[in-house]
């Protein structure tokens, strides 16, 4: 039983809980070995005790701990100890994706097609390395603190079979597969599914199948056709509906057949909502149906709805002009557009405002017209063109997307931050002491409501910290402890953020959020922006590059190429680089300097020669005589002479080693005594003894060599 305050693995130091699950308990550790803080889910008891479970937990989470992705909560490690099974993974500080949107209610379609966008780069890197998570969730995605997605319980999720499906299976039901629901095969079209019943949730902020039991749920997702997510938000853009369609189609072959696919199409529907991206259903397109009258009734009350949308939207605009102090309520929005009936006076409602607004158009394009005409002079051509003189301003660049600055006054500053966000403005926020508003509401701001300001504009906003406001501690330059002590004790909560830093020394603090001096509410969170130190780099992978691209990719990357050899190879093609003294994935400080090995391609043969030369024989030599000395050279097929020598002992031995000919030829001379003639003058009859002479002969030998 994991305790507060126990060791595991003698490196993780167990410090709270921080979550819990159907299969699971997760902790917040300090690993001792590395001094970081990290999460540990541990396997409960029930798991723990099943031998087949627990093979198949630690072989998936192995391979989990194998990925490497911004937008998936990386594995560091896996073991075992006591009887406790356990996964050390990246400590994210966030909230779930299910309790943002119970938070927000629905997400804006922009907002939710971002979120798809990175938890499907996240899966799609799970899926290049052929691990399935099987349990896609809103409650299995986390958003930092920062803003970024990321995607957890890889590997547990694949580990899960029938042994789990009565513990979490009331958390998955809603977003399983129906092949899942049949308990038949699933792959990657499975997390696909769920990823679109996931971006529906996100847009309506409910589930589309619901039951009172998780088999009428499961059943459902088999059987019912998936509710278009237009039914519940009218204003869901069409090709945003398209994607969950095909997304939750009850067959895997008609669904987006990879991530890559998913992606570039949530990509293009932010650059164009109302496109059709997803084309029509191809059973559908050969024909035509009558309509029925529940359709015909279903649509009545979506107009319906839709109108009385429009319609309160115009009248809350004129309403909140009119006033000179702005009223702040939460108006809630219907569950359902169902319960919306149809009303023929909104018909009368909406031609009205139609025609005055066709009203107001005609006399806006009167004024400009008279505006425009109006400066020209009686004595000019008509045709000359107006000419902008230098005072003028010119328009806005037609890049640039322009929003206008809500009134944020009197709202909370997280919900005013919200806002903000959603409109893609960047806001900071400045406290000062009020008798008049209340503790941890928004004063004021710099830019005033209605100005419209570039997307991206930052905002200054000024907040209420109370009658009596608490002065925020300075911890620039102090250790993440020092500091998260300091401000503890002054009453504030603290949120760790951490980046490089080339000047601040890793662990202490870079800056904070309020900055020092501030007045602020007690209990504001403070954010304290903690180094890493100076920023790394990632190493790329140079193996099976050649040599220039390999020195181009790593100079690219800020490394420097050091030490070059080369050698031979026979498995890698000659000019590939072979080998780095530095892994592919890690990380470095920039400007560190990496070794690389070449290959010269295969490594050529050799031979070696062990031979025992032996004395000329009758063949080679017949006038050869034993004990005369004889002249022995051998040289190789490629002219290298290995042996020349004098000897009248036999046999000679030659050892050599390292050749690059597979034969040579011995040659041997040898010399040969020939006795003088004895003549006799015909005359006289005298006899003449002539000399004896010698005379060198020679013959040669083939020898071959050995493959070493």
């Amino acid at each position: 039983m994991v305790k507060i305050g126990m060791m595991i693995g003698d490196r993780y130091e167990v410090l709270e809980k921080i979550g819990t699950g159907g299969m699971s308990d997760v902790y917040k550790a300090k690993c001792h070995k590395l001094n970081r803080f990290v999460a540990v889910k541990v396997l409960k008891q029930e798991f723990s005790e099943n031998a087949n479970f627990v093979s198949k937990f630690r072989t998936e989470a192995q391979a989990a701990a194998g990925l490497m992705h911004p937008n998936i909560v990386n594995v560091y490690d896996v073991g075992e100890e006591n009887g406790i099974y356990y996964i050390v993974m990246e400590l994210v500080e966030g909230i779930t994706l299910k309790k943002y949107i119970e938070k927000k209610a629905r997400l804006s379609f922009k907002e939710a097609v971002s979120i798809a966008i990175q938890v499907s780069m996240g899966i799609e890197a799970a899926h290049n390395n052929h691990i399935i998570h099987r349990d896609i969730k809103p409650q299995n995605i986390i958003i930092s603190k920062d803003g970024k997605v990321k995607v957890t319980d890889f590997g547990i999720a694949k580990a899960a079979t029938s042994n789990t499906i009565t513990s979490n299976v009331m958390g998955s039901v809603h977003y399983t597969s129906p092949e899942q629901a049949r308990g038949g095969y699933s792959d990657e079209k499975s997390d696909i599914y769920s990823l679109g019943i996931t971006i529906f949730e996100m847009l309506t902020g409910r589930v589309p199948f619901n039951g009172e039991t998780t088999v009428a749920i499961a059943i459902k997702h088999i059987q019912e056709e998936l509710p278009s997510p237009k039914e519940f938000v009218p204003e869901i853009p069409t090709s945003v509906e398209g994607i969950v369609m095909k997304c939750c189609q009850k067959s895997p072959d008609r669904r987006y057949q990879s991530m890559q696919e998913l992606i570039a199409d949530l990509k293009q529907s932010l650059m164009n909502p109302e496109e059709a991206i997803v084309p029509n259903d191809p059973d559908m397109e050969a024909g035509t149906r009558p309509i029925t009258d529940n359709e015909r009734a279903q649509i009545k009350r979506r107009t319906a709805y839709h109108d009385r949308y429009e319609y309160e939207e115009r009248e809350e605009s004129m309403r909140l002009r009119a006033e000179a102090e702005p009223i702040y309520e939460d108006e809630e929005e219907p569950e359902d557009e169902d319960d919306y009936d149809y009303n023929p006076r909104m018909e009368k409602v909406t031609t009205f405002l139609a025609l005055l607004a066709g009203v107001v158009i005609c006399v806006i394009v009167v004024v400009l017209a008279l505006k425009v005409f109006g400066e020209r002079d009686d004595g000019k051509e008509p045709d000359k063109p107006i000419i902008a003189s230098e005072e003028e301003s010119p328009s806005p660049s037609p890049e640039i997307r322009y929003v206008k600055m809500p009134d944020v006054k009197g709202k909370s500053v997280e919900d005013a931050r919200n806002e903000l966000k959603n409109l893609e403005i960047e806001s900071e926020v400045d406290y000062q002491e009020s008798d008049d508003v209340e503790m941890g509401k928004v004063i004021s701001a710099d830019v005033e409501t209605g100005t419209e300001i570039p997307v991206g504009t930052k905002v200054k906003l000024i907040a209420s910290a109370g009658a009596q406001g608490v002065e925020v501690p300075s911890v620039t330059g102090d250790s993440y402890e020092d500091a998260n002590a300091k401000l503890v004790a002054e009453g504030f909560t603290v949120t760790r953020e951490e980046a490089f830093s080339n000047d601040v020394e890793e662990g202490r603090i870079i800056s904070q959020v309020p900055a020092a001096q501030n007045k602020v509410p007690k209990g504001t969170n403070i954010t304290v922006i903690v180094s890493q130190g100076k920023e790394k780099i990632r190493v790329p992978d140079l193996i099976g590059r050649s040599e220039a691209d390999g020195r181009a990719e790593a100079q690219e990357a800020g490394l420097q190429i050091g030490d070059v050899s080369y050698e031979s190879s026979n498995e890698v093609e000659g000019g590939q680089i072979f080998y780095q003294s530095y892994s592919k994935g890690s990380y470095v400080d920039p400007g560190t300097s990496m070794d690389i090995k070449v290959s010269s391609g295969p490594k050529a043969a050799t031979y070696k020669c062990n031979a025992s030369i032996l004395a000329p024989s009758v063949e080679e030599a017949p006038d050869y005589v034993a004990g005369t000395e004889v002249s022995i050279t051998l040289v190789t097929d490629d002219g290298q002479t290995l042996l020349e020598t004098k000897t009248a002992s036999f046999p000679q031995a030659a050892n050599y080693y390292g050749l690059t000919a597979s034969g040579g030829t011995i040659t041997m001379t040898y010399t040969v005594t020939i006795e003088g003639a004895t003549t006799t003058d015909p005359d006289t009859g005298e006899t003449t003894q002539e000399p004896g002479t010698t005379e060198e002969r020679s013959f040669t030998r083939r020898i071959e060599f050995v493959e070493e």
